[in-house]
């Protein structure tokens, strides 16, 4: 997880880097808002927790922030939103800081360099305190009108929505065209039966996103990941807008990165429940070849030598290859073992459907679970 920094809420302090506190202690370039009696602030969950990077929109802010509290406001549900800063150029983080001054309900984190969407919507899940998480852009492409539809959903009994860009206002041959390629793509290699897996606007359960990691390019393959935990997926219409203000971040140039994590996803997902019966295949090759090669020699004495310098070369190679075999062999049976191991933080899905849970944990519920601590 990269270095991100919270501001300071109002009237409360900003305090310095903290000393140092062994190997687990933060990193000193972390900037931490703590309340004036040198503790960290408290806050309550509340239903909705809105998770938006931003980078470079400091026209589309206001607008957007003005139509999220129209919509998501009048929801009748306690909410926050999340506005994760990855290091704009522009004076985005100004606008966000008055946007915090007229507003309890922002919330702010800051990245110390530019990393990307990926981490900055690991970020907001990571500082988020909402039974449900809501993700958008700040482009305005996104309409927030569209958030309680994807909630009301979400009641229904799933765990993730994923919004549908059905009409996508958007160039034809450097975005079209390319999502539709990728769209498939990603259903036909992971079984994910979703039209839309690059649209950001979803809506996810508290329960699913701590069960998330995600790195390099993988938000858009939340749903994918999301599947492979045993989660229910609805998908849901939503709005797309023509961009007004700003340019496009993303270019034909970040197809190669999601290839890379599409194989990386497959790579993952083949191997992680049961890895032995994939490298048992790997093996094979290397301990079949010198079987042959001894079996073809023992039916046929004349044709085996050792005498020749060329004999004795294959035979060292032979017995190099067999090692091999058993190497990748023993390799599966370890990699078994680690699984195993491991398997509690595979743990699948086990949230209840909405006819079975208490009143008190219902999605229109304003009741707090408890507190938790809102630090870096």
């Amino acid at each position: 997880m990269p270095d991100h920094e919270m501001p300071p809420p109002k009237g409360r302090p900003e305090d310095g880097p903290e000393k140092s506190r062994g190997p687990a202690a933060r990193p000193e370039s972390a900037a931490v808002a703590v309340t004036p009696d040198g503790q960290h602030p408290a806050r309550p969950m509340v239903d909705i927790s809105l998770v938006i990077p931003v980078f470079d929109e400091e026209e589309n802010l206001p607008v957007l922030h003005r139509e999220i509290v129209e919509h998501v406001g009048g929801m009748g549900r306690s909410w926050e939103v999340i506005y994760v800063d990855d290091r704009s150029l522009d004076s985005s983080f100004e606008v966000l800081l008055g946007l915090r001054e007229q507003d309890e309900h922002v919330r702010i984190v800051r990245f110390r360099r530019n990393f990307g969407q990926t981490p900055a919507m690991s970020a907001g899940f990571e500082h988020s305190l909402g039974r449900v998480v809501v993700t958008l852009d700040a482009d305005l492409q996104n309409d927030p009108k569209d958030i309680p539809a994807l909630v009301a959903k979400l009641d229904e009994g799933y765990d993730i929505v994923v919004g549908w860009r059905k009409n996508r206002q958007d160039g034809l041959v450097l975005r079209k065209v390319p999502s539709k390629i990728a769209n498939r793509l990603i259903a036909r290699i992971s079984g994910a039966t979703v039209h839309d897996t690059g649209c950001t606007l979803k809506a996810f359960r508290r329960e699913l996103i701590d069960n998330l990691a995600i790195y390099g390019e993988q938000h858009r393959f939340l749903p994918v990941l999301s599947l492979a935990s045993g989660a229910r997926i609805a998908e849901l219409v939503v709005n797309h807008r023509p961009r007004i203000h700003g340019v496009s971040k993303y270019g034909i140039g970040r197809a190669a990165r999601v290839a890379l994590d599409l194989l990386t996803m497959k790579m993952l997902s083949s191997f992680a429940k049961s890895p032995l019966p994939y490298f048992t295949m790997l093996s094979l090759p290397f301990v079949a070849i010198p079987i042959l090669y001894f079996a073809v020699g023992f039916l046929g004495p004349d044709s085996l030598s050792f005498t020749t310098r060329w004999a004795q070369a294959v035979i060292v190679t032979l017995g190099l290859t067999s090692m091999a075999g058993v190497y990748f062999l023993l390799l599966g049976l370890l990699a078994e073992l680690v699984v195993k191991l491991n398997m509690r933080s595979d743990r699948p899905m086990t949230s209840p459907h909405p006819s079975q849970r208490r009143p008190s944990e219902s999605g229109g519920s304003s009741m707090p679970f408890g507190p938790k601590e809102a630090s870096l």
